[in-house]
């Protein structure tokens, strides 16, 4: 690996990100027409487009490639006694402070320790309240009513944290059902709440999100080799996806770090704008897990290795866990360029261009008729329906054809195919290339050949 980068190398400002990702439906406030929810987000056309892919993405490489990881969908609403096992009703806190001046909120961690020590607060200089304990679990009743003050509420539940409990108490179940060995994986990918005392940085961290999540259950003993591969394995995952990998680095949980279950844990960061932040953890939790939720159920949770004499073990599980929303922010930030397109004797003769890898972009190609007369829309709209089937198509029949071709540039499409009048006579297309800009002639006979080939040798240009 190259000198470590210090600071973000491109164009993209989160200023910049958040003003593209609403004037594109990528992105939007929630409940904005009210002033909008703090910690919320809506995702539009080609956010929720882009969602898709990065999952679809994420889901065959981790099942359909691996012949030993199965899917589940565990429910968002669990036994509340799920998260007194997991240390959550006991850990899953935050140091939180608030200024008796400015009334703003802050976490106690992420202010300079002399500030907190004189209870200054950063923003306004205001007196600082003292630091107590925030739990960041959602708290909610289920059944009718909540139950009377005084009594054991036995009607509380939780909005699921993380998505990793679910695949735990389901652990034996797909064993059963699957005649899983071990070594297996249990991947997932779901929606969990946390009650965030300071969200900021658009989509990166908010109180509603969701993750990709593979637990992968091994032997005792073989889990630091296994751990060191599935380490190798996502960093391959994000090469082949075309992130700028110099704008991603290592980071290993020291002991003040690692969290209670953990007995190694590394983060992959990406170098956002706004500085180095994870983007996804690898996490060897021993036994921890498998361990509590046998003591706490009652139920032995044990794995019984019949091809070793019936050998009894409770499984170490190794953990890959990214978040899919954080990854559609990298993905945003990453594929941001702003270029100069022509000397015209105009400087601000610029295009604003997502280069996604075409296996995630949105949009795959756009059909795009020179005019909407002469035949040469109806045209248009019979190639799209021959392409709809296999790519994720767009049309666009307003505007200069040097218009379009930036929207879809801004969009993040790769390919475009313009139809025009030698079309009608000859049946051939232009198809052109948004990363270079080049434009090609080709029977429309080929298309559809031409782009499979064009995204599975997709290079990105430097």
């Amino acid at each position: 690996m190259s000198e470590e980068l210090t600071e973000y190398q491109g164009p993209a400002t989160m200023e910049k990100i958040t003003s593209l990702a609403k004037r594109r439906g990528f992105v939007f406030q929630s409940s904005e027409i009210y002033g909008g929810q703090s910690g919320a987000w809506d995702y539009g056309p080609l956010g929720i487009e882009l969602k898709n892919r990065i999952a679809g993405n994420w889901w065959k490489t981790m099942t359909q490639l691996h012949d030993n990881i199965v899917g589940l969908d565990a429910a968002i609403l669990m036994h509340p006694r799920t998260w007194e096992a997991s240390g959550h009703v006991e850990n899953f806190t935050d140091p939180l402070v608030d200024c008796k001046k400015c009334k703003t909120r802050f976490r106690a961690d992420q202010i300079d320790p002399k500030n907190l020590a004189e209870k200054k607060c950063p923003d306004c200089g205001g007196e600082l309240t003292d630091t107590r304990k925030f739990n960041l679990m959602f708290k909610t009743h289920i059944g009718p009513v909540e139950s009377i003050l005084g009594e054991i509420d036995n009607n509380l539940i939780y909005l699921r944290p993380e998505t990793a409990q679910g695949i735990y108490v389901n652990y034996k179940n797909i064993i059963q059902s699957n005649r899983m060995k071990i070594p297996f994986g249990i991947a997932q990918i779901g929606k969990a709440f946390r009650n965030e005392i300071v969200t900021k940085n658009f989509i990166f961290r908010t109180c509603e999100f969701e993750q990709m999540e593979m637990q992968y259950f091994v032997k005792p003993g073989t889990d630091v080799e296994t751990f060191n591969e599935w380490k190798k394995q996502r960093w391959a995952y994000y090469e082949k996806l075309g992130v700028k990998m110099d704008h991603l680095r290592w980071h290993q949980h020291g002991p003040d770090e690692l969290a209670h279950y953990a007995k190694d844990a590394y983060d992959i960061e990406y170098l956002f704008p706004m500085g180095w932040k994870e983007l996804e953890g690898i996490h060897n939790r021993s036994n921890y897990d498998l361990t509590r939720h046998t003591e706490f159920s009652g139920k032995d949770l044990q794995y019984i290795d019949q091809e070793n004499g019936n050998e009894r073990y409770i499984p170490f599980i190794i953990e890959t866990s990214a978040g899919l929303t954080r990854t559609l922010l990298m993905l945003l930030c990453d594929a941001y360029d702003e270029e100069k397109v022509a000397d015209k004797g105009n400087d601000d003769d610029y295009r604003t261009v997502l280069r996604f890898h075409p296996t995630v972009a949105p949009i795959t190609v756009a059909i795009l008729p020179l005019m909407k007369k002469d035949g040469l829309a109806e045209l248009a709209q019979d190639i799209r329906a021959e392409l709809r089937e296999d790519f994720a198509t767009d049309y666009d029949q307003s505007g200069a054809i040097g218009r379009r071709y930036r929207r879809q540039d801004e969009a993040g499409t790769p390919f475009c195919v313009t139809i025009d009048y030698e079309s009608k006579e000859n049946g051939t297309v232009t198809l052109r290339f948004r990363d270079s800009m080049e434009q090609v002639r080709l029977p429309r006979a080929e298309l559809p050949d031409r782009l499979r080939k064009e995204i599975r040798e997709y290079k990105r240009l430097k």
